[in-house]
């Protein structure tokens, strides 16, 4: 079965002009074509060289609906059923041990216990995600007014899709994997020292690495970002998407750490997993890189055959 592939230009066009014919056979251009990878070039020439070169000034985003799909479903669908599984209780937390003391924590993260947890700051921190979700369902259909292409809104919704959904399965693997006791445990284990019968039987109160908010927030911003450079980058657009990605994300961080949900070490390592699947995602579709030999590996003959070399270079 053929999926086909559906593709987002940076380019807005009212109408698309049909081509002139060819005057003559000589200059009917054939459909550009992967280069397969038997080619003779491939074991001759060192350096990788685009098989199509993306048109100036003219960034483009391809799409595979079926193998696009797929990751998303499969992200979500582990993700979701981690988040089920965490919510049974039947994984035992992390035991915070009775000689723990402040002092033997990272020195950014000591203060989070020391200062006084805000439960409005959750309530806050969670309007922040509700409102990077929301751009993110906005964005895609904006993109199909500017471009003037259904394509294009399609093809930025199934990136920012993406970009979340794996974002969201690293998260949950991260946190069952690490199990590290969130701020308002550690005060607990402090207000209960000395009492040999207790135990923390709280699940969540274990999930501190890495935060899911930063790291959504985080995710989302950073494919905003790529995708307003990458569409609009002669404009004030770019910049801007920018600077309220990255406030969203630091506002979110700060109000998840004045909850007590998270150390800073925690919204850090979200921000940065997050700002890196949001941008590897959008990058890896662009339809320069699908249609070039991203990575190529070529032995160069030395002067009068005597031996060669061998090098492998990437083209980014």
């Amino acid at each position: 079965m053929a999926a086909s592939i559906v593709t987002g230009t940076a380019h807005a066009h009212a109408e698309e002009p049909e081509p002139a014919p060819p005057t003559s056979p000589a200059e009917a251009k054939p459909s550009p074509q992967i280069e397969p990878a038997d080619a003779p070039a491939r074991s001759v020439q060192v350096f990788p060289t685009p098989l199509e070169p993306p048109p100036p000034g003219r960034t483009t985003f391809d799409i595979d609906p079926v193998a696009d799909a797929a990751i998303i479903g499969v992200a979500l669908g582990f993700a979701g059923i981690l988040d089920l599984i965490n919510s049974t209780g039947e994984i035992r937390p992390q035991q915070i041990s009775p000689n723990f003391h402040r002092s033997q924590l990272i020195a950014i993260d000591r203060g989070a216990l020391h200062q006084p947890f805000d439960d409005n700051a959750g309530t806050l921190s969670n309007i922040g995600v509700l409102t990077a979700g929301a751009f993110a369902v906005i964005d895609p259909i904006l993109t199909g007014f500017r471009e003037n292409s259904v394509q294009a809104g399609i093809v930025d919704g199934f990136l920012y899709a993406e970009s979340f959904s794996l974002t969201f399965a690293l998260t949950n693997v991260a946190k069952l994997a690490v199990r590290r006791p969130r701020p308002k445990a550690y005060i607990d284990a402090e207000n209960h020292k000395g009492d040999p019968n207790y135990m923390n039987a709280d699940t969540d109160s274990s999930l501190s690495f890495f935060s899911g908010h930063a790291s959504t927030v985080a995710a989302i911003g950073a494919t905003a970002t790529y995708l307003a450079f990458a569409r609009s980058p002669n404009s004030v657009r770019p910049w801007l998407t920018l600077v309220l990605a990255a406030t969203l994300t630091t506002f979110v961080s700060y109000e998840r750490v004045r909850a007590g949900a998270h150390f800073p070490t925690d919204v850090i390592a979200g921000s940065l997993a997050g700002t890196g699947i949001g941008i590897a995602v959008p990058h890896f579709h662009r339809t320069a890189d699908i249609k070039q030999r991203r990575v190529w590996v070529g032995f160069a003959p030395a002067e009068r055959g005597e031996g060669g070399s061998a090098m492998l270079n990437a083209v980014f």
